[in-house]
């Protein structure tokens, strides 16, 4: 199946413009898929793969300690390629059909208090260039809720600082535009005054947060440079880039923000997507209700 494959993802890129990100994903997913079956089956045709195979890949998975999103995730891999299989007449039959999706996790995202983002965003040393790109990516993150591989791709050309907002490409290409707050705006405007003309150097590209070799800054730098701040300031909650992002959505509905302005600013194709927030605030409503009433 390695060139059904191959013709699969050249769709995702070039027709359905899927980011690398999202396009490697489903990569995995099938890749793996296709592994099982050749191991199970030994000679894989299209024609012969049936539901009862699709079962069986799934069960393994489960067996294997896979949580219920990533087997979700799996099977809309699976089902995806396998609907292509049947318009690119590939095939004729969807061994899919009928398989129902294991039932999410119900997991509430992690997030920070407004004590503890303070905390963070205090961290990094402001007397030299890299503390002061590190103060501007986790101002910029926490007031724009962007997601980090959005935060590593922001261009200069993205940034306008006299009209308060970003320009942002997320999933699937959309465009979003976003509100930045003053504190971000002025540590953005600090780190592209003092600090980023010592950290690019010569090299030439306009990506706005850049390493301390001068090139892009990529996720995992980040994730790095958060868990060692992190570790500074004592934060010892499990901590992700995607905290800061689930911080910002949640704080904003605390304080009374409308739904719909928040998955806008989230880039959330579905509002249910958005929704999970609203059960974060009740959740820590009822502990500030149990820790604080004295008949609680």
């Amino acid at each position: 199946m390695e060139t059904e494959l191959k013709a699969f993802i050249h769709y995702l890129i070039v027709e359905k413009g899927l980011a690398q990100n999202s396009t490697k994903a489903y990569e995995r997913d099938l890749k793996a898929y296709t592994s099982f079956l050749i191991k199970t089956k030994k000679l894989v045709e299209l024609e012969t793969i049936k539901k009862s195979d699709i079962l069986h890949f799934l069960q393994y998975l489960n067996d294997s300690g896979k949580a219920g999103s990533s087997i979700s995730r799996m099977l809309s891999s699976i089902r995806s390629f396998h609907q292509f299989l049947i318009r690119e007449k590939y095939t004729t039959h969807d061994p899919t059909l009928h398989v129902e999706m294991p039932r999410p996790d119900k997991k509430l995202p992690k997030i920070l208090s407004t004590t503890e983002v303070e905390a963070l965003l205090e961290a990094p040393d402001t007397h030299t260039a890299l503390g002061l790109r590190n103060k501007a990516m986790l101002e910029v993150l926490y007031a724009s809720g962007l997601r980090v591989s959005e935060l590593c791709h922001l261009k200069l050309s993205d940034i306008h600082l006299q009209m308060g907002f970003i320009r942002c490409i997320g999933k699937g290409s959309k465009e979003r535009i976003i509100p930045l707050g003053q504190m971000a705006a002025r540590a953005l405007d600090t780190y592209l005054q003092e600090s980023r003309p010592k950290l690019v150097k010569r090299q030439d590209h306009d990506l706005l947060f850049v390493n301390h070799h001068g090139r892009p800054i990529s996720r995992q730098g980040f994730w790095k440079m958060l868990k060692q701040l992190a570790l500074k300031k004592q934060i010892n909650k499990e901590l992700t880039p995607h905290t800061l992002r689930h911080s910002f959505a949640t704080h904003l509905l605390e304080n009374g923000a409308d739904l719909r302005a928040v998955q806008e600013m989230l880039g959330h194709a579905d509002i249910s997507t958005t929704q999970i927030y609203t059960h974060v605030t009740k959740v820590r409503m009822k502990e500030v209700y149990t820790k604080y009433h004295p008949r609680a």
